[in-house]
């Protein structure tokens, strides 16, 4: 019985604590918007927000080595009828195509190897698909005129000596407007 009330004692000091180390230490606020702002996408010249990117077909001989690029091929995300916002920025989703250490596009298995696909804003930056807004680099565009029209690049990317094969990945993108 001894025994027991000593267990009960401890229990309840240990539990007091306890309480003491998960007392609250303040509060965070979450605050956020929903918009209706929206744009009529047209991709790559289509009247389509799905669309493909034809990359030319190059030489396994241009990408010999790690970090070498060919066959840059531009493309665009046009955006019309945009209704309020004042600019709009094209998210690419992190997923299964995408490679979540660097951002680049993984081709389908059974084609090119040692190659990835790297997308690129008009200046030639690059743009790390699946990273935060904040990190993933995409350029916004003024939509204040109710249109514009984002400009684009991809290219092969060489993370070694390449082999033959198809090329193909597809990545998944939203349009951020801000």
């Amino acid at each position: 019985m001894k025994m027991y009330v000593i267990s009960a004692i401890t229990a309840a000091v240990l539990e007091l604590t306890a309480a003491g180390a998960h007392a609250s230490d303040g509060t965070i606020t979450f605050n956020g918007a929903l918009t209706a702002n929206t744009c009529t996408i047209n991709g790559n010249g289509t009247s389509k927000k799905d669309f493909t990117v034809t990359l030319p077909t190059v030489s396994t001989s241009t990408l010999t080595a790690a970090g070498q690029t060919a066959g840059t091929t531009s493309y665009t995300i046009a955006l019309t009828g945009c209704s309020g916002g004042s600019s709009a920025s094209v998210f690419y989703e992190a997923g299964a195509t995408v490679d979540a250490s660097d951002g680049r596009l993984v081709v389908a298995s059974g084609g090119a190897t040692n190659v990835k696909l790297q997308l690129l804003n008009s200046d030639g930056t690059q743009i790390k698909a699946g990273y935060s807004p904040d990190l993933q680099n995409s350029e916004p565009a003024d939509i204040t005129s109710g249109e514009a029209t984002l400009s684009y690049q991809v290219q092969y990317y060489a993370t070694g000596a390449t082999g033959a094969g198809a090329a193909n990945s597809s990545v998944v993108y939203s349009v951020d407007y801000l």
